[in-house]
């Protein structure tokens, strides 16, 4: 057996050092869209083998050392929550949300050679660059002021290009505003313009999580006319490595698939080695919460961004959120409150993003910093 190698005391001082500064950066964290409330100590054992989740999920692999069975777990879960057809859907645990949008992306231009995707000015900045990578063709729109796509510039630039057809890439929920484009009305204007061809994908890092436990959910998945949704499993549920989901129907898959004689599987991914861990991370994170913890997690994120918001407005910082949104939107502040809070700005705003780490404490020293550093200008 090889012998286990003994890190020098030097690195170890910078690995503690390193502890250290994650630890006393976590309560600042407040402006990015990752849950820092987590305990994945159980699963440390895990960490002594080498596992790789290459090929497709619901396929058998030639590399045994996997963990494909939990991963098919876990797709399941998310397909009932995006309330995708029974027998008409297909997945796999991705790295992360930009993953999942080119993989929705793919599967469009694949379907729609000679497709046109469509996306709004507040849309990812990876996308474009996803676009770009795959030479789809292209079209950015323009957005209403609340971060919305602006439906009138859609409609009129769907009717001049409606010979080629479209791909609509919908935010679930913006990153900066926290936004949802109504698949509903998107899907209206397609029946009114008489287009029979089109795909549309649905980025629903975040809200994907919280709208299937809301009471009164914007029309966002499968049911309102999703054909591949991307959500990211790093944010509202926290873990400690990039993770994500990524459902698309399986119609649409089964006509691209690809078999791969040396990994004994289909070639149905982006990636060809998967992580066996995130599936894993994912897998333990839904089935210790269950229902109720996850419910009780947006509702917990959903009164902090009420708080939040009624703290900033109290302060005379104008501040305000969407319906079923925790994305607290308001001015941008000065630079210094931005080198002790990890806040995430552009242009003339910022925001914060309420996840359970995000404690009423935390927000009302915010606030308090915030109105500090204004009045100091």
């Amino acid at each position: 057996m090889t012998p286990r190698p003994r890190l020098p005391d030097a690195d170890r001082h910078r690995l503690d050092a390193l502890a250290d500064k994650l630890a006393g950066l976590r309560r600042s964290n407040i402006g990015y869209p990752c849950n820092q409330d987590f305990d994945y100590s159980e699963l440390a054992p895990f960490f002594a083998w080498s596992a790789n989740n290459i090929g497709d999920p619901f396929g058998p692999s030639n590399y045994r050392l996997n963990t494909l069975e939990f991963e098919r777990d876990v797709l399941a879960d998310f397909a009932r929550y995006a309330q995708a057809e029974e027998g008409n859907w297909w997945g796999y645990v991705t790295s992360g949300g930009t993953e999942g949008n080119m993989y929705g992306l793919y599967v469009a231009r694949e379907l729609h050679p000679d497709g046109i995707c469509y996306f709004s000015e507040d849309t990812h900045y990876s996308v474009a660059k996803v676009l770009r990578l795959q030479h789809t063709r292209s079209i950015m729109l323009k957005s209403q002021a609340n971060g919305e796509i602006d439906y009138t510039d859609l409609r009129e630039t769907l009717r001049i290009h409606r010979d080629a057809p479209p791909i609509i890439f919908a935010n679930i929920g913006t990153t900066m505003k926290g936004a949802i484009d109504n698949l509903a009305t998107i899907r209206g204007i397609l029946e009114d313009l008489a287009i029979s061809q089109s795909y549309i994908h649905a980025d629903a890092a975040l809200s994907g999580m919280i709208l299937p436990f809301v009471t009164e959910p914007q029309p966002w998945n499968f049911a309102a006319g999703a054909d591949s949704i991307s959500i990211s499993g790093h944010k509202l549920l926290g873990s400690p490595l990039p993770c994500g989901v990524v459902l698309a129907k399986k119609r649409n898959v089964d006509r691209i698939a690809r078999s791969i004689e040396y990994i004994g599987a289909l070639d149905t991914t982006i990636a060809g080695s998967r992580s066996a861990f995130g599936p894993l991370f994912l897998w333990y994170r839904l089935r210790s919460l269950g229902l109720e913890g996850i419910s009780e997690i947006v509702r917990r994120s959903m009164e902090l961004a009420a708080f939040a918001e009624s703290r900033l407005n109290e302060a005379g910082i104008p501040a305000w959120r969407h319906k079923n949104s925790v994305t607290v939107v308001f001015p941008r502040p000065p630079a210094a409150l931005m080198e002790k809070w990890i806040i995430a700005p552009r242009r003339d705003i910022a925001h914060i993003i309420t996840l359970p780490h995000v404690t009423e404490d935390v927000i009302t020293e915010f606030v308090a910093d915030y109105a500090k550093a204004r009045s100091e200008k």
